[in-house]
C-alpha cells in the first residue's frame, strides 16, 4: 500500500465529475486500500478517488475508526430533513472550516468491494460524511455549499497563499 497525493483547491480537477466504475479488479481494489491508508495519514474521516486525482466513483470512509468502508459507485437515492455540519473540514480545502447545510436523512446504495449491492440508511456523523464525499464524486466542494461571502474570502486567502508559497 502507499500514501497518494491529496489534490487541494483550486486544481480544476477537483471540479469534474467521476466516471463510474465498471470493474471491480485488483487495481482498483489496490487503489481502494491506497485510498484508505492515505485517509488514515491525512488524517481524515472519508476520502473520495477524486481527491487522489482518479476519476473513479470511489468512496472510502471510517467515522468511528473501527476499520474503513468503501463504496462503489455510491448513490444518494432519499434524502429528507435538515441539519447543520458544524465544523465541516475537507483534506481538499486546507485550513478551513465552516457549518454546512446538509440532509438529516439518507439512503445511499452502492457496490461494496467484492461487488454486492448495497443498500442502506444513514443518519448523524456519517450522514455528513457520506454527503460530503459523494459530492465530491460531482465535482462538488463543500465550499460550494457555503455562503457566497465566505467562500470568496477562502478563495482569496487561498491564492494568497499559494502565490506566497511560489
Amino acid at each position: 500500500m502507499s500514501i497518494l497525493n491529496i489534490l487541494t483547491y483550486p486544481d480544476p480537477f477537483l471540479k469534474e465529475p467521476v466516471k463510474p466504475v465498471e470493474n471491480i479488479d485488483d487495481d482498483l481494489l489496490r487503489i481502494i486500500d491506497d485510498m484508505a491508508e492515505t485517509m488514515y495519514q491525512a488524517p481524515g474521516v472519508g476520502l473520495a478517488a477524486i481527491q487522489a486525482g482518479i476519476d473513479k466513483s470511489v468512496i472510502v470512509y471510517d467515522p468511528e475508526e473501527q476499520g474503513f468502508r468503501a463504496l462503489i459507485n455510491p448513490e444518494i437515492i432519499e434524502a429528507e430533513g435538515r441539519t447543520i455540519s458544524e465544523n465541516e473540514g475537507c483534506l481538499s480545502v486546507p485550513d478551513f472550516r465552516s457549518d454546512v447545510q446538509r440532509f438529516e436523512r439518507i439512503v445511499v446504495k452502492g457496490l461494496d468491494r467484492d461487488g454486492k449491492n448495497l443498500k442502506f440508511e444513514a443518519t448523524g456523523v456519517l450522514s455528513v460524511i457520506l454527503q460530503h464525499e459523494i459530492d465530491h464524486l460531482n465535482g462538488i466542494l463543500f465550499i460550494d455549499r457555503i455562503s457566497a461571502l465566505k467562500r470568496q474570502m477562502y478563495k482569496r486567502k487561498r491564492k494568497k497563499e499559494l502565490k506566497n508559497d511560489s
